[in-house]
């Protein structure tokens, strides 16, 4: 359970999160949608302990990310490009990953296995270091490397971005088998209001750092009320 109180950020004169009360339950797959500036990106990298807050907290489990590094046990996230490093191949990559979870090459390999369609051929294999595969492939192995510990909770930024169709609707079908498997908790951050109401059982709505609804979202009932507030 991910759990916000009283949390504030401000950029200067400019609110980019101000949300008084939230709980993101165990299993919930929440969308998170709303305009460029809404506060998005800065409440995953609050959650991540990547920025600090200005007042107030989130707790993951009970666990206070600015407070302690328990959380990374069971979190695996995936915000942009500077996540991986990229002077590394995939395979390296992962290899690495792999070594520091404690994990021997035999156990990489056959966990990659799991992506092997999602990555289309086009990530391993090729011989390039991360930095000259294409944002597409980029995207994918940021992906791949937060589930790659099978996480309770995952947050992705934007994860669709940069995707070809046919590889954001397999990552659809990533994400919610995963969910539909393990139980965990995935938080989505998305400008494709489709491609979010399709995957989320709840839609968390953003305007000005503040969540100005929370949308239950089983069997796609907040694509009305996304189309009706983002047409006004």
């Amino acid at each position: 359970m991910i759990t916000i109180s009283n949390l504030k950020k401000n950029f200067g004169e400019t609110i980019a999160t101000d949300i008084a009360s939230f709980t993101i339950n165990d299993g919930d797959i929440l969308g998170l949608v709303g305009n460029n500036g809404a506060g998005k990106s800065t409440l995953f990298r609050i959650m991540l302990d990547l920025l600090k807050a200005d007042d107030g907290t989130v707790t993951i489990n009970d666990i206070n990310p600015a407070e302690s590094e328990d959380w990374k046990d069971i979190v695996g996230a995936y915000i942009d490009e500077g996540f991986l490093i990229d002077f590394l191949t995939p395979e390296e990559y992962f290899a690495f990953l792999g070594k520091i979870s404690g994990k021997t090459q035999a156990e990489v390999d056959e966990r990659l296995k799991d992506f092997e369609r999602f990555a289309a051929g086009e990530v391993f294999g090729q011989k390039k270091l991360i930095r000259n595969l294409s944002a597409g492939n980029k995207q994918k192995v940021g992906i791949i490397s937060a589930l790659f510990n099978k996480p309770q909770i995952v947050i992705l930024d934007e994860p669709f971005n940069f995707l070809d169709p046919s590889s954001q609707n397999m990552l659809k079908h990533l994400l919610t088998d995963y969910n539909s498997e393990t139980g965990a908790t995935i938080l989505v951050s998305s400008h494709n209001l489709a491609h979010t109401v399709e995957i989320s059982s709840r839609i968390a709505l953003l305007e000005h750092g503040v969540i100005v609804r929370d949308i239950d979202n089983h069997e796609g009932a907040a694509e009305q009320e996304l189309e009706n507030y983002f047409e006004q």
